[in-house]
């Protein structure tokens, strides 16, 4: 059972992430609270009665693929296509393309909820939203008005192709071809791999947008173009013509979300997929990293959505499972595990470690919504620079956090969580995925510490770094004992942060880039943690004029993580400044010699 928690997502939204600032705006003044809560209500509903009861059913069905065509499995068609009749797919889309215009911020709420009911149905609609964005922002207008309102809609479905046997992180190796014809269009040879939703029975075309080099075209990524290139191709009245030159030619096996689809394409078999140039030539990447941003996040949102359907699903085990007898319990017979102290930490941790995803994400989320409705430079700088920041560790944290959650799920259930029967163990199998793919968690850490720590001259990080400062002061201010350690652990947290800030950008600015990204991953989780904690806080700080068990809810949550979880950081610390020696010496082909 999954039951969706909009309350709690609501006010995540409206009182740590800053959606009323959105309210404010001109662009959506039209989303009052009213709107908001009916919005949340009704995908929280969708999510709970129609897509979460298939979860388990498409995890045992997969989606065999006979014939050339791929089967989703048994009640996806019909729930994708409630899902479309609901307008879901439409949230954030431009309202001339026939989209709601809503912010980014209430899509990854409902985005959230979908994931929990089934992170294997949500990650389809996801592409479709990124191809979506992408189309808008740099497709031609005749290709925008042949195929936008459908993907709008979602009449149709859209993907992306990257990944090739020997392009996986490092795009430079990317060898699909494309070749210019005198009528405008292009053919598209080569093969793609993992190609998440590359075929299936749910709409009757699917647009996939495709990576590949024309002849002339620079090395490097810098000679990369993206094509669009439909299944199906398009006739001027909007009907269906001939099959394209692409075909599915597998299926992969894997781990987890076994409802999803993962595809080799192969393109141009038969003389040429035709494709249609998105953007300009040899400037794909830059169009297809449009889709990329946005499926980061929402990658992100998949960690959080397991994560809190893992949470729900041990919680019911441990009040239900009974063992033993709890300290202070003096009733008679065996207590629920959910009495025992080390189950309480545990169920506390997973709880903590879902909010923090949450209000991360939904960080992220605000930064991006922020700098699309910046009235000046100044601020869409700040704010472009803003979600720059947030978007690599909203991609790493919350996925990590999915499969630290899972994993717990499964140690509350015991033996149980080890067998498949009780659902546990497919959350972990499901969530295995998301640390690793649109850019491993490993990249996004690169990025973090390469990339956006220099946004402004590294000015943007240190004006960050003061803004969690100043909610420590406050909770500090606040003078509260519920809070116990809350606001010192806080400060040590940003310390420790600011300590490892100034050597990343110090080593790059002398040249060490080798201990730089030594260090990347644990300043990537550093900085993670901190900004969670901060937020955790942040909420409960707010929460003073609510109802005392919510007020006390979140005070413990604050509390809690940063009394525990957050003494990683100063860990996390010493690895950044202490271990890049010994791990550049390291030699792997040396041991394995």
């Amino acid at each position: 059972m999954y039951r969706a928690p909009v309350d709690e997502i609501a006010f995540t939204l409206k009182h740590v992430c800053g959606l009323s600032d959105l309210q404010k705006s001109a662009r959506h003044a039209e989303l009052g609270d009213d709107l908001v809560d009916a919005i949340l209500t009704e995908a929280g509903r969708f999510a709970a009665e129609e897509i979460a009861p298939l979860n388990a059913v498409a995890d045992k069905h997969g989606t065999p693929l006979s014939d050339g065509k791929v089967s989703t499995p048994p009640g996806w068609r019909e729930a994708y296509h409630a899902w479309i009749e609901g307008g879901w797919n439409s949230l954030t889309a431009d309202p001339e393309s026939g989209g709601q215009g809503l912010p980014v911020m209430m899509s990854a709420a409902a985005l959230e909820m979908w994931n929990s009911g089934s992170m294997a149905f949500a990650i389809g609609p996801t592409l479709t939203i990124g191809a979506i964005e992408a189309m808008e922002k740099h497709a031609s207008d005749e290709l925008k008005a042949k195929y936008l309102e459908k993907l709008v809609s979602g009449e149709w479905m859209g993907t992306m192709n990257l990944t090739e046997p020997q392009a996986g992180s490092d795009l430079n190796a990317l060898k699909a071809k494309a070749e210019r014809r005198d009528d405008g269009t292009y053919r598209i040879f080569g093969q793609k791999i993992f190609i998440t939703y590359g075929d299936h029975d749910l709409t009757d075309n699917i647009i996939h947008m495709v990576l590949a080099r024309l002849p002339d075209a620079p090395a490097g990524t810098k000679g990369i173009s993206l094509f669009l290139v439909p299944k199906f191709l398009v006739n001027d009245d909007g009907s269906l013509g001939e099959r394209n030159d692409v075909k599915v030619a597998g299926v992969e096996h894997k781990m987890g979300i076994h409802g999803s689809p993962t595809c080799t394409m192969v393109y141009g078999d038969e003389g040429g997929a035709i494709g249609w140039l998105v953007g300009e030539e040899n400037r794909g990447l830059a169009c297809m990293f449009t889709m990329m941003n946005n499926a980061r996040l929402a990658v992100g949102i998949q960690g959080l959505g397991v994560a809190e359907r893992a949470y729900q699903h041990a919680l019911a085990y441990a009040l239900e499972r009974k063992q033993g007898r709890a300290p202070g319990d003096t009733g008679e017979g065996m207590s629920p595990i959910a009495r025992h102290p080390d189950i309480k930490r545990m169920l506390l941790g997973m709880k903590a470690r879902t909010q923090v995803a949450r209000a991360i994400c939904y960080a992220c989320a605000h930064a991006i919504d922020m700098s699309k409705i910046a009235e000046d430079e100044a601020g869409k700088t700040f704010w472009s620079e803003r979600a720059s920041l947030l978007t690599p560790i909203a991609k790493a944290l919350p996925t990590d956090f999915g499969v630290e959650v899972a994993s717990l799920g499964i140690q509350i259930h015991g033996g149980m969580g080890f067998i498949e029967e009780t659902g546990a163990a497919q959350h972990l199998r499901d969530a295995r995925i998301a640390p690793i793919y649109e850019g491993t968690n490993g990249i996004q850490s690169i990025d973090l510490v390469m990339r956006k720590l220099p946004l402004s001259g590294g000015e943007h990080i240190k004006g960050f770094i003061a803004e969690l400062q100043a909610v420590a002061d406050e909770v500090a201010a606040s003078n509260r004992p519920e809070f116990g350690a809350t606001a010192d652990r806080l400060s040590a947290s940003i310390r420790d942060l600011e300590e490892a800030t100034g050597f990343m950008l110090s080593a790059q600015a002398e040249g060490r880039i080798g201990d730089a990204l030594a260090g990347a991953t644990p300043y990537l989780r550093l900085a993670g943690l901190t900004l969670g904690g901060v937020l955790l806080a942040k909420g409960a700080l707010a929460s003073s004029g609510e109802p005392a068990q919510r007020l006390s809810e979140r005070t413990l949550l604050a509390r809690s993580f940063c009394e525990t979880t957050m003494g990683e950081t100063a860990g996390l610390k010493s690895d950044i400044l202490l271990s890049a020696e010994a791990i550049q010496a390291f030699d792997a082909e040396a041991l394995a010699s």
